[in-house]
Order: structure tokens, then sequence, then C-alpha cells
């Protein structure tokens, strides 16, 4: 059984925000972030 799949709507309260494409890294993705975001608590939408 196939499941089309809908948009949905965030509302995401946050300090700081980055626009980056995802890039391959071995059979996975990978994003950078800047240094000063280590050891903070990220959240990752797919917009496309």
């Amino acid at each position: 059984m196939a499941r089309t799949r809908k948009e949905a709507k965030f509302e995401v309260f946050g300090q700081e925000m980055v626009e980056k494409v995802v890039a391959k890294s071995g059979s996975s993705g990978r994003v950078y972030l800047p240094p000063n975001w280590i050891g903070k608590r990220v959240k990752v939408i797919r917009v496309e």
C-alpha cells in the first residue's frame, strides 16, 4: 500500500538558523554547522 506524503507546517523557535545543502558522506549525508554550535541541541527539517 503506497502512501502519499503531505507537506507539514512546523513552528520552531530558536537562536540562529542556517540553510545548507546536505553533502554525500559515504552511504549517508552530512551537514557542517558552525563550531560554536558544538554541544548545542539542533533540529533539522527537510524542506524539499
